[in-house]
Protein backbone atom coordinates (compact mmCIF):
# COMPACT_ATOMS: atom_id res chain seq x y z
CA UNK A 1 0.00 0.00 0.00
CA UNK A 2 1.59 3.20 -0.93
CA UNK A 3 0.63 6.42 1.43
CA UNK A 4 0.68 9.05 -0.97
CA UNK A 5 0.33 11.59 2.84
CA UNK A 6 4.01 10.65 4.02
CA UNK A 7 7.48 12.18 2.62
CA UNK A 8 10.71 10.30 3.65
CA UNK A 9 13.66 12.03 4.36
CA UNK A 10 17.47 10.41 4.81
CA UNK A 11 20.43 12.08 6.03
CA UNK A 12 23.34 10.61 3.72
CA UNK A 13 25.82 12.34 5.95
CA UNK A 14 25.09 12.67 9.66
CA UNK A 15 27.55 11.35 11.72
CA UNK A 16 30.33 10.89 9.25
CA UNK A 17 32.77 12.07 11.84
CA UNK A 18 32.14 9.07 13.98
CA UNK A 19 33.84 7.08 11.54
CA UNK A 20 35.97 9.07 9.75
CA UNK A 21 38.07 6.63 8.29
CA UNK A 22 35.81 5.97 6.01
CA UNK A 23 34.01 8.64 5.34
CA UNK A 24 36.80 11.04 4.27
CA UNK A 25 36.01 9.86 0.31
CA UNK A 26 32.31 9.12 1.23
CA UNK A 27 29.35 10.07 3.04
CA UNK A 28 28.12 7.72 5.73
CA UNK A 29 25.46 6.65 3.40
CA UNK A 30 27.82 5.47 0.94
CA UNK A 31 29.77 2.95 2.88
CA UNK A 32 30.09 -0.75 2.22
CA UNK A 33 28.23 -3.11 4.09
CA UNK A 34 27.67 -7.10 4.14
CA UNK A 35 29.71 -7.87 1.10
CA UNK A 36 27.38 -6.25 -1.47
CA UNK A 37 25.17 -3.01 -0.06
CA UNK A 38 25.75 0.45 1.28
CA UNK A 39 24.53 1.86 4.53
CA UNK A 40 22.21 3.83 2.55
CA UNK A 41 19.99 0.71 1.27
CA UNK A 42 18.62 -0.19 4.80
CA UNK A 43 16.97 3.32 5.52
CA UNK A 44 15.62 3.37 2.09
CA UNK A 45 14.43 -0.14 1.62
CA UNK A 46 12.52 0.46 4.92
CA UNK A 47 11.03 3.51 3.55
CA UNK A 48 9.99 2.00 0.21
CA UNK A 49 8.53 -1.48 2.09
CA UNK A 50 6.59 0.99 3.95
CA UNK A 51 5.06 2.41 1.38
CA UNK A 52 6.53 5.77 1.06
CA UNK A 53 6.42 6.96 -2.24
CA UNK A 54 8.69 9.76 -2.26
CA UNK A 55 12.10 10.23 -0.58
CA UNK A 56 14.70 12.94 -0.10
CA UNK A 57 18.43 12.16 0.66
CA UNK A 58 19.95 15.07 1.81
CA UNK A 59 23.77 15.59 1.63
CA UNK A 60 26.55 17.54 2.68
CA UNK A 61 30.27 16.26 0.79
CA UNK A 62 31.81 13.69 -0.45
CA UNK A 63 28.40 12.36 -2.28
CA UNK A 64 29.53 11.18 -5.67
CA UNK A 65 29.86 8.02 -4.76
CA UNK A 66 26.23 7.90 -3.07
CA UNK A 67 25.00 9.56 -6.80
CA UNK A 68 26.01 6.55 -8.66
CA UNK A 69 24.88 4.14 -5.90
CA UNK A 70 21.19 5.47 -5.96
CA UNK A 71 21.10 6.47 -9.15
CA UNK A 72 17.16 7.20 -10.72
CA UNK A 73 16.24 5.27 -7.29
CA UNK A 74 15.10 2.24 -9.74
CA UNK A 75 16.21 -0.55 -7.54
CA UNK A 76 13.88 1.01 -4.64
CA UNK A 77 11.22 1.31 -7.00
CA UNK A 78 11.57 4.83 -6.47
CA UNK A 79 12.17 5.75 -10.36
CA UNK A 80 8.89 7.81 -11.06
CA UNK A 81 8.39 11.20 -12.37
CA UNK A 82 5.14 11.14 -9.50
CA UNK A 83 6.98 11.31 -6.01
CA UNK A 84 10.21 9.36 -6.91
CA UNK A 85 13.76 9.77 -5.20
CA UNK A 86 15.59 13.62 -5.33
CA UNK A 87 19.09 13.85 -4.24
CA UNK A 88 19.02 17.14 -1.96
CA UNK A 89 22.18 18.95 -2.09
CA UNK A 90 23.91 20.83 0.63
CA UNK A 91 23.28 24.41 1.39
CA UNK A 92 22.90 26.44 4.89
CA UNK A 93 23.13 30.13 5.40
CA UNK A 94 25.71 28.28 8.18
CA UNK A 95 29.00 27.40 7.86
CA UNK A 96 29.89 28.43 4.33
CA UNK A 97 26.85 26.41 3.11
CA UNK A 98 27.98 23.59 4.85
CA UNK A 99 24.79 22.11 7.95
CA UNK A 100 26.34 21.62 11.60
CA UNK A 101 23.24 19.49 12.73
CA UNK A 102 19.88 18.27 11.85
CA UNK A 103 17.90 21.28 12.30
CA UNK A 104 20.52 23.16 9.65
CA UNK A 105 20.38 20.51 7.16
CA UNK A 106 16.71 20.90 7.32
CA UNK A 107 16.78 24.77 7.01
CA UNK A 108 18.53 23.58 3.85
CA UNK A 109 16.06 21.72 2.15
CA UNK A 110 12.88 23.84 3.59
CA UNK A 111 11.41 24.49 0.12
CA UNK A 112 11.57 20.95 -0.99
CA UNK A 113 9.48 19.95 2.40
CA UNK A 114 6.95 23.03 1.93
CA UNK A 115 6.30 21.96 -1.58
CA UNK A 116 5.27 18.55 -0.36
CA UNK A 117 1.61 17.84 0.12
CA UNK A 118 2.23 15.09 2.59
CA UNK A 119 1.19 15.38 6.38
CA UNK A 120 3.90 13.43 8.15
CA UNK A 121 7.33 13.08 7.66
CA UNK A 122 9.43 10.16 8.28
CA UNK A 123 13.31 10.66 9.05
CA UNK A 124 16.38 8.71 9.26
CA UNK A 125 19.94 8.59 9.50
CA UNK A 126 22.16 5.91 7.75
CA UNK A 127 23.96 5.15 11.22
CA UNK A 128 21.66 2.12 12.08
CA UNK A 129 21.26 -1.27 10.01
CA UNK A 130 18.07 -2.78 10.63
CA UNK A 131 14.92 -3.45 9.30
CA UNK A 132 12.02 -1.49 10.75
CA UNK A 133 8.42 -1.27 9.07
CA UNK A 134 7.31 2.63 9.31
CA UNK A 135 3.88 1.82 8.85
CA UNK A 136 3.47 0.18 12.99
CA UNK A 137 5.54 3.88 14.16
CA UNK A 138 3.24 5.95 11.64
CA UNK A 139 0.15 4.04 13.21
CA UNK A 140 1.53 4.34 16.98
CA UNK A 141 1.65 8.03 16.35
CA UNK A 142 -1.78 8.66 15.40
CA UNK A 143 -3.08 6.52 18.05
CA UNK A 144 -1.28 8.46 20.35
CA UNK A 145 -1.94 12.07 18.51
CA UNK A 146 1.87 12.68 19.16
CA UNK A 147 3.69 15.55 17.74
CA UNK A 148 6.65 13.66 16.91
CA UNK A 149 7.16 10.12 17.70
CA UNK A 150 11.16 8.96 18.23
CA UNK A 151 12.05 5.11 17.53
CA UNK A 152 14.16 3.72 20.27
CA UNK A 153 15.83 0.34 21.17
CA UNK A 154 16.58 -1.29 24.42
CA UNK A 155 20.41 -1.81 24.93
CA UNK A 156 22.73 -3.19 27.12
CA UNK A 157 25.33 -0.20 27.53
CA UNK A 158 28.68 -2.01 29.41
CA UNK A 159 32.61 -1.45 29.16
CA UNK A 160 32.01 1.81 31.24
CA UNK A 161 29.38 3.02 29.20
CA UNK A 162 31.53 2.83 25.84
CA UNK A 163 28.97 3.52 22.77
CA UNK A 164 26.62 5.65 25.12
CA UNK A 165 28.72 8.48 24.16
CA UNK A 166 27.50 8.21 20.03
CA UNK A 167 24.02 8.25 21.62
CA UNK A 168 20.81 10.29 22.70
CA UNK A 169 19.27 8.30 25.85
CA UNK A 170 15.61 8.38 26.11
CA UNK A 171 13.50 7.89 29.20
CA UNK A 172 9.85 6.99 28.49
CA UNK A 173 6.65 6.98 30.78
CA UNK A 174 3.98 4.46 30.92
CA UNK A 175 1.94 6.18 28.16
CA UNK A 176 4.93 5.85 25.83
CA UNK A 177 6.08 10.01 26.43
CA UNK A 178 9.25 11.12 26.53
CA UNK A 179 9.82 12.93 29.58
CA UNK A 180 14.27 13.38 29.17
CA UNK A 181 16.71 13.10 26.54
CA UNK A 182 20.27 12.53 27.77
CA UNK A 183 22.86 13.36 25.05
CA UNK A 184 26.04 11.23 24.80
CA UNK A 185 26.12 10.16 28.65
CA UNK A 186 28.63 7.81 30.18
CA UNK A 187 25.86 5.12 31.74
CA UNK A 188 26.18 1.28 32.39
CA UNK A 189 23.44 -1.02 32.41
CA UNK A 190 20.02 -1.10 29.78
CA UNK A 191 19.07 2.13 28.21
CA UNK A 192 16.52 3.38 25.56
CA UNK A 193 19.32 4.35 22.83
CA UNK A 194 17.24 6.81 20.45
CA UNK A 195 17.95 5.10 16.84
CA UNK A 196 17.69 8.12 14.99
CA UNK A 197 14.55 7.46 13.18
CA UNK A 198 11.50 10.36 13.82
CA UNK A 199 8.15 10.42 12.61
CA UNK A 200 6.92 14.05 12.90
CA UNK A 201 3.84 16.01 11.49
CA UNK A 202 5.50 17.94 7.53
CA UNK A 203 3.64 21.55 9.60
CA UNK A 204 5.23 20.80 13.14
CA UNK A 205 8.20 20.04 11.54
CA UNK A 206 8.29 23.15 9.13
CA UNK A 207 7.85 25.51 12.71
CA UNK A 208 10.63 24.08 14.37
CA UNK A 209 12.85 24.85 11.24
CA UNK A 210 11.63 28.33 10.82
CA UNK A 211 11.92 28.96 15.29
CA UNK A 212 15.48 27.03 15.49
CA UNK A 213 17.54 27.79 12.61
CA UNK A 214 17.48 31.39 12.76
CA UNK A 215 18.40 31.55 16.09
CA UNK A 216 21.82 29.65 14.98
CA UNK A 217 20.43 25.98 16.50
CA UNK A 218 21.44 23.24 14.77
CA UNK A 219 20.73 19.98 17.24
CA UNK A 220 17.18 18.50 16.98
CA UNK A 221 18.46 15.93 19.90
CA UNK A 222 19.39 19.09 21.75
CA UNK A 223 17.16 21.89 20.93
CA UNK A 224 13.68 19.52 20.81
CA UNK A 225 13.95 16.51 22.21
CA UNK A 226 15.92 17.69 25.63
CA UNK A 227 15.67 21.73 26.05
CA UNK A 228 11.81 21.61 24.50
CA UNK A 229 10.17 18.80 24.94
CA UNK A 230 7.55 20.21 27.25
CA UNK A 231 6.23 22.53 23.97
CA UNK A 232 5.47 19.20 22.31
CA UNK A 233 4.14 16.05 22.64
CA UNK A 234 7.08 13.58 22.09
CA UNK A 235 6.35 9.63 22.39
CA UNK A 236 8.75 6.96 21.69
CA UNK A 237 8.27 3.85 19.78
CA UNK A 238 10.19 0.52 20.67
CA UNK A 239 11.79 -1.01 17.76
CA UNK A 240 12.64 -4.93 18.65
CA UNK A 241 13.80 -6.33 15.74
CA UNK A 242 17.92 -6.67 14.81
CA UNK A 243 19.69 -4.29 14.82
CA UNK A 244 23.48 -2.47 14.39
CA UNK A 245 24.30 0.46 15.29
CA UNK A 246 27.84 2.43 13.47
CA UNK A 247 29.37 4.43 15.59
CA UNK A 248 33.12 3.93 14.98
CA UNK A 249 35.47 1.86 13.12
CA UNK A 250 35.17 -1.12 15.42
CA UNK A 251 31.60 -1.04 15.67
CA UNK A 252 31.50 -0.79 12.21
CA UNK A 253 33.84 -3.97 11.81
CA UNK A 254 31.43 -5.87 14.49
CA UNK A 255 28.54 -4.78 12.82
CA UNK A 256 29.96 -7.02 9.61
CA UNK A 257 31.35 -9.49 11.84
CA UNK A 258 28.24 -10.70 13.38
CA UNK A 259 26.53 -11.09 10.24
CA UNK A 260 28.76 -14.22 10.07
CA UNK A 261 26.47 -15.91 12.54
CA UNK A 262 23.02 -17.01 10.50
CA UNK A 263 20.85 -16.22 13.25
CA UNK A 264 21.96 -12.32 12.56
CA UNK A 265 21.59 -12.98 9.18
CA UNK A 266 18.16 -13.69 9.17
CA UNK A 267 16.68 -11.27 12.01
CA UNK A 268 18.33 -8.91 9.71
CA UNK A 269 17.31 -9.62 5.86
CA UNK A 270 13.59 -10.94 6.15
CA UNK A 271 11.71 -12.70 3.03
CA UNK A 272 9.20 -10.26 2.65
CA UNK A 273 10.70 -6.80 3.72
CA UNK A 274 14.06 -7.42 1.35
CA UNK A 275 17.00 -4.94 1.27
CA UNK A 276 17.52 -3.75 -2.36
CA UNK A 277 20.89 -2.33 -3.48
CA UNK A 278 21.84 -1.98 -6.96
CA UNK A 279 22.68 -4.25 -8.92
CA UNK A 280 25.88 -4.80 -10.90
CA UNK A 281 26.73 -7.53 -13.65
CA UNK A 282 29.11 -9.25 -12.66
CA UNK A 283 30.12 -12.87 -12.91
CA UNK A 284 29.76 -15.62 -9.66
CA UNK A 285 33.02 -16.00 -7.20
CA UNK A 286 35.02 -18.41 -8.68
CA UNK A 287 36.96 -21.17 -6.40
CA UNK A 288 40.04 -22.73 -7.64
CA UNK A 289 41.33 -25.55 -6.93
CA UNK A 290 43.03 -26.00 -3.54
CA UNK A 291 40.85 -22.76 -2.18
CA UNK A 292 39.10 -23.31 0.64
CA UNK A 293 36.55 -20.80 1.99
CA UNK A 294 34.68 -21.24 5.85
CA UNK A 295 31.87 -19.40 7.47
CA UNK A 296 32.46 -16.29 4.98
CA UNK A 297 30.40 -13.99 3.19
CA UNK A 298 31.89 -13.80 -0.70
CA UNK A 299 30.11 -11.39 -3.22
CA UNK A 300 29.81 -11.61 -6.99
CA UNK A 301 33.61 -11.55 -9.11
CA UNK A 302 35.84 -12.78 -6.30
CA UNK A 303 37.81 -15.20 -7.35
CA UNK A 304 39.71 -17.39 -4.25
CA UNK A 305 42.92 -19.25 -4.81
CA UNK A 306 43.92 -19.21 -1.55
CA UNK A 307 41.98 -19.87 2.01
CA UNK A 308 39.30 -17.41 3.55
CA UNK A 309 38.07 -17.82 6.69
CA UNK A 310 35.23 -16.09 8.76
CA UNK A 311 35.29 -12.98 6.76
CA UNK A 312 33.59 -10.62 3.99
CA UNK A 313 34.69 -9.70 0.22
CA UNK A 314 32.79 -7.50 -1.30
CA UNK A 315 32.66 -7.63 -5.60
CA UNK A 316 35.81 -8.33 -7.01
CA UNK A 317 38.04 -9.33 -4.51
CA UNK A 318 41.09 -11.91 -5.40
CA UNK A 319 42.98 -13.92 -3.17
CA UNK A 320 45.83 -15.29 -4.32
CA UNK A 321 47.36 -19.01 -4.06
CA UNK A 322 48.75 -19.74 -0.39
CA UNK A 323 47.24 -16.17 1.08
CA UNK A 324 45.15 -16.73 4.34
CA UNK A 325 42.50 -13.94 5.25
CA UNK A 326 40.72 -14.69 8.13
CA UNK A 327 38.51 -12.77 10.14
CA UNK A 328 39.00 -9.47 7.65
CA UNK A 329 36.68 -7.04 6.04
CA UNK A 330 38.00 -6.92 2.53
CA UNK A 331 36.24 -3.96 0.06
CA UNK A 332 36.01 -3.70 -3.82
CA UNK A 333 38.40 -4.86 -5.68
CA UNK A 334 40.93 -5.55 -2.94
CA UNK A 335 44.03 -7.57 -4.28
CA UNK A 336 45.84 -10.57 -1.68
CA UNK A 337 49.03 -11.22 -3.35
CA UNK A 338 50.58 -14.73 -2.79
CA UNK A 339 51.32 -16.11 0.09
CA UNK A 340 50.44 -13.12 2.13
CA UNK A 341 48.74 -13.39 5.66
CA UNK A 342 45.73 -11.25 6.85
CA UNK A 343 44.22 -11.78 9.92
CA UNK A 344 41.16 -8.76 11.65
CA UNK A 345 42.17 -6.11 8.53
CA UNK A 346 39.66 -4.16 6.65
CA UNK A 347 41.08 -2.92 3.39
CA UNK A 348 38.78 -0.20 1.72
CA UNK A 349 38.01 -0.40 -2.46
CA UNK A 350 41.07 -1.00 -4.05
CA UNK A 351 43.73 -2.32 -1.53
CA UNK A 352 46.52 -3.95 -3.29
CA UNK A 353 48.56 -6.53 -0.58
CA UNK A 354 51.67 -7.69 -1.96
CA UNK A 355 53.35 -11.40 -2.12
CA UNK A 356 53.99 -13.22 1.44
CA UNK A 357 53.00 -9.55 3.39
CA UNK A 358 52.18 -10.50 7.01
CA UNK A 359 49.06 -8.11 8.39
CA UNK A 360 47.83 -8.92 11.70
CA UNK A 361 45.59 -7.56 14.30
CA UNK A 362 43.80 -8.14 17.21
CA UNK A 363 39.79 -8.78 16.52
CA UNK A 364 39.02 -5.97 19.30
CA UNK A 365 41.21 -3.49 17.27
CA UNK A 366 41.40 -4.29 13.74
CA UNK A 367 43.60 -2.81 11.29
CA UNK A 368 42.36 -0.69 8.67
CA UNK A 369 44.06 0.29 5.10
CA UNK A 370 42.89 3.67 3.17
CA UNK A 371 41.51 3.33 -0.10
CA UNK A 372 44.13 2.68 -2.99
CA UNK A 373 46.65 2.37 -0.67
CA UNK A 374 49.80 -0.39 -1.68
CA UNK A 375 51.25 -2.71 0.41
CA UNK A 376 54.16 -3.85 -1.45
CA UNK A 377 56.62 -6.94 -1.01
CA UNK A 378 59.73 -6.45 0.33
Amino acid sequence: MIYNNILGLIFSNMHDEAVSELTQVRTMGSILFGGRYRLIDFPLSNMTNSGIPEVGIITKANYQSLLDHIGSGREWDLGTKNGGLHLLPPFSNHMNGLYRGRIEALEGVLPFIQHSDAEYVVMSDCDVVTTIDFRQVIREHKRNEADITVVYAKHNFTNNGVGSRASTILEVDSDKRVVSATINPDILGEANRSLNMFVISRKILEKIVTRFAPEGFASFDKQVLQQNKANYKICGFEHKGYYEKIEDIMSYYNANMNLLKPENLHKLFLNDTPIFTKVKDSAPAKYEKGSSVKNSLVADGCVIEGTVENSILFRGVKVKKGAIVRNCILMQNAKIGEGAELHAVITDKNVKVGKDKLLTASMKNALFIKKNQKIEED
